[in-house]
Protein backbone atom coordinates (compact mmCIF):
# COMPACT_ATOMS: atom_id res chain seq x y z
CA UNK A 1 0.00 0.00 0.00
CA UNK A 2 1.46 3.32 -1.05
CA UNK A 3 0.43 6.34 0.96
CA UNK A 4 1.16 9.81 -0.31
CA UNK A 5 1.98 12.42 2.28
CA UNK A 6 0.48 15.84 1.72
CA UNK A 7 2.88 18.67 2.42
CA UNK A 8 1.63 21.66 4.35
CA UNK A 9 3.28 24.95 3.53
CA UNK A 10 2.69 27.49 6.30
CA UNK A 11 4.14 30.33 4.21
CA UNK A 12 1.31 29.94 1.69
CA UNK A 13 -1.26 30.17 4.48
CA UNK A 14 0.45 33.26 5.93
CA UNK A 15 0.53 34.99 2.55
CA UNK A 16 -3.14 34.24 1.93
CA UNK A 17 -4.01 35.56 5.40
CA UNK A 18 -2.10 38.78 4.74
CA UNK A 19 -3.77 39.21 1.36
CA UNK A 20 -7.25 38.64 2.77
CA UNK A 21 -6.68 40.96 5.72
CA UNK A 22 -5.27 43.76 3.56
CA UNK A 23 -8.25 43.49 1.21
CA UNK A 24 -10.70 43.62 4.12
CA UNK A 25 -8.95 46.61 5.70
CA UNK A 26 -8.72 48.36 2.32
CA UNK A 27 -12.47 47.94 1.72
CA UNK A 28 -13.35 49.10 5.24
CA UNK A 29 -11.27 52.25 4.85
CA UNK A 30 -12.78 52.93 1.43
CA UNK A 31 -16.34 52.57 2.78
CA UNK A 32 -15.54 55.08 5.53
CA UNK A 33 -14.32 57.58 2.93
CA UNK A 34 -10.59 57.35 3.58
CA UNK A 35 -7.88 56.91 0.97
CA UNK A 36 -6.98 53.30 1.81
CA UNK A 37 -3.53 53.39 0.21
CA UNK A 38 -2.47 56.46 2.17
CA UNK A 39 -3.87 55.12 5.44
CA UNK A 40 -2.23 51.71 5.12
CA UNK A 41 1.10 53.24 4.09
CA UNK A 42 0.90 55.63 7.04
CA UNK A 43 0.37 52.69 9.37
CA UNK A 44 3.14 50.59 7.84
CA UNK A 45 5.67 53.42 7.97
CA UNK A 46 4.86 54.72 11.44
CA UNK A 47 3.42 51.76 13.30
CA UNK A 48 0.62 54.05 14.51
CA UNK A 49 -2.57 51.98 14.36
CA UNK A 50 -4.65 55.17 14.47
CA UNK A 51 -4.19 55.37 10.70
CA UNK A 52 -6.61 52.43 10.48
CA UNK A 53 -10.28 52.91 11.31
CA UNK A 54 -12.04 50.69 13.83
CA UNK A 55 -14.86 50.23 11.29
CA UNK A 56 -15.52 46.51 10.67
CA UNK A 57 -12.70 45.71 13.13
CA UNK A 58 -10.17 46.83 10.51
CA UNK A 59 -7.65 48.03 13.10
CA UNK A 60 -7.88 44.84 15.11
CA UNK A 61 -7.44 42.75 11.95
CA UNK A 62 -4.33 44.56 10.74
CA UNK A 63 -2.78 44.50 14.22
CA UNK A 64 -2.93 40.70 14.15
CA UNK A 65 -0.32 40.79 11.38
CA UNK A 66 3.35 41.60 11.74
CA UNK A 67 4.20 44.82 9.87
CA UNK A 68 7.45 43.36 8.56
CA UNK A 69 5.58 40.37 7.12
CA UNK A 70 3.08 42.71 5.43
CA UNK A 71 5.95 44.65 3.86
CA UNK A 72 7.66 41.44 2.78
CA UNK A 73 4.43 40.22 1.19
CA UNK A 74 3.89 43.51 -0.64
CA UNK A 75 7.48 43.52 -1.92
CA UNK A 76 7.21 39.93 -3.15
CA UNK A 77 3.93 40.70 -4.90
CA UNK A 78 5.34 43.80 -6.57
CA UNK A 79 8.32 41.84 -7.90
CA UNK A 80 6.17 39.29 -9.75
Amino acid sequence: MTEKTTLFDLSVVKKENIKTTLNEVFESLKVKGYNPKNQIIGYLMSGDANYISNFNNAREKILELDRAEILEYLLEESMK
